[in-house]
């Protein structure tokens, strides 16, 4: 079921990849994107978001996310 989900959040970031100007003709300028990002900082963040999301994905299903995030982060939960 792990890597059903995976492949299908990286669908998704591939999908918010390449429709990125129709995602942006939907929910419009991202204020904060705009201002920190430039002009044109929407697409920006919908490109960084997709390909973070593709990423995140693939790493779920392969369980190396899980992994990292024990690895990293399990020290400040007391477990590492």
């Amino acid at each position: 079921m792990r890597i059903v989900t995976g492949l299908l959040i990286s669908v998704i970031g591939f999908l918010l990849v390449v429709y990125r100007e129709r995602v942006k003709g939907q929910v419009g300028d991202i204020g904060f994107a705009e201002r920190y990002l430039g002009s044109g900082g929407t697409y920006t963040f919908l490109l960084i978001l997709g390909v973070l999301t593709f990423i995140g994905g693939l790493m779920w299903a392969t369980g190396t996310l899980q992994a990292w995030v024990f690895e990293n982060l399990g020290r400040f939960f007391g477990y590492g």
